[in-house]
């Protein structure tokens, strides 16, 4: 496994390698914020209270990514990164409030079941295997680059996408009939 502390653009560019296929990308719209959701409903619980506010194992979690993202040296994406996990992880905690064991297992659990299959019908689509699957830190860049992709769609980050595509090529959409030869 490579240093966890690599600057933004390798790390992006790395995980991009293998997420070139727009369809695997949608994929991930989906099922990145659906799999970050599910770990802050499991690590919703316990809840401390310490200096008066309510503190869980997600909001230290949290923390210790949200620290990783703003320290990759690429600001920007760091920052819409943690703030993208932040609110998930809030959300997260509003659905697992007063719920009872069944119904906090059932919305953790199932959404990281599903966000996962969700993923793997990407990489499926990619005909790669997932990042994680090379390098454990891209569990911690999924969040990051479905946030740079999607804030490209708005028109940000355009330097920043532009070498990571540099790095990593364009993407594209294979036809499934006639596959490109790996």
């Amino acid at each position: 496994m490579a240093s966890p502390f690599r600057p933004a653009l390798d790390l992006l560019a790395q995980y991009a390698e293998h997420h070139r296929d727009r369809r695997n990308i949608v994929t991930h719209f989906v099922g990145v914020p659906m799999i970050v959701f599910a770990v802050g409903v499991l690590l919703a619980r316990p809840s401390f209270v310490l200096a008066g506010l309510a503190l869980t194992p997600a909001w230290v979690v949290f923390a210790l990514a949200a620290l990783w993202y703003v320290s990759r040296g690429r600001l920007g994406i760091g920052v819409a990164t943690a703030g993208a996990v932040g609110l998930l992880i809030a959300l997260a905690h509003q659905a697992s409030a007063g719920a009872s064991v069944g119904t906090w297992l059932a919305w953790g659990l199932g959404f990281f079941a599903v966000g996962w299959m969700i993923q793997f019908v990407g990489h499926y689509y990619e005909g790669r295997k997932p990042a994680f699957a090379d390098d454990l830190v891209g569990l911690l860049v999924g969040p990051m680059f479905v946030v740079l992709e999607l804030l490209a769609l708005a028109g940000f980050f355009k330097g920043l996408v532009a070498e990571v595509e540099g790095r990593a090529g364009p993407t594209r959409v294979r036809d499934l009939a006639h596959p490109v030869a790996r």
